[in-house]
């Protein structure tokens, strides 16, 4: 039976589904239909919101291009290209057994940054939102939100699965003890040799989330 003190916390982006791949998709599908220069100018102001921001807001990127070409026909066409991306295609193999996996010992939620429309869409239009049975967290920056996350999901015990090890880092050092910690080495983040070596190494370390299934968390 599952222990209710155990709440195992699942990033998304790179973890549970390969955002990579959708921003490579993102990118091909503007070279295409803006045009190289333009595509260039949209990934310009992408970043500037990033960096203001703090996380990746597309539509707002898309918001801020439409004020300098605002008769562009493409812009139709790069809205509909991400509200209809097939994001279920995307998720990591093994992904949804590994949630599957940690249910005998807890509750498995999401715990993600990101905007407020286009990342809830890309995890309810995934089935991220239906295997989590609607357990979902999004916050601009979730590691300064872990007393609303103990708030909304108590127990004496957490588990974080992420793949940038900042985060894990950060989680760890206002849980401590009280968290097991889970670096998922999947995408350019988890890939990035110096940016890893800034940081302690996590608890555990696996490969793909599918390893997940190879590790118990009881008691």
């Amino acid at each position: 039976m599952a222990d209710p003190s155990i709440v195992f916390l699942f990033d998304v982006d790179n973890t549970l589904l390969d955002h990579d791949q959708v921003t490579a998709d993102l990118r091909n599908h503007l070279d295409l239909t803006a045009g190289p220069d333009k595509a260039r100018r949209y990934w310009e102001l992408f970043e500037a919101i990033r960096t203001e921001l703090g996380y990746a807001d597309y539509f707002g990127a898309l918001q801020r291009y439409r004020i300098e070409y605002p008769r562009e026909e493409h812009l139709l066409a790069v809205s509909y290209f991400l509200l209809s991306y097939p994001f279920a295609n995307r998720l990591f193999p093994g992904a949804l057994d590994a949630v599957r996996h940690v249910r005998q010992w807890g509750t498995p939620v999401v715990l993600s940054d990101g905007d407020v429309v286009f990342q809830p869409r890309k995890v309810y239009r995934s089935g991220i939102y239906e295997r989590f049975s609607g357990n979902v967290l999004i916050y601009v920056h979730k590691e300064v939100e872990l007393d609303d996350v103990e708030a909304k999901f108590p127990a004496d015990r957490y588990v974080v699965i992420d793949d940038k090890v900042r985060l894990l880092d950060a989680i760890k050092k206002v849980w401590g003890e009280r968290v097991t910690t889970v670096f998922v080495r999947q995408g350019h983040y988890a890939l990035d040799a110096q940016a890893i070596a800034q940081y302690p190494a996590a608890d555990i370390t696996i490969e793909r989330i599918g390893d997940l299934t190879s590790h118990k968390f009881g008691c």
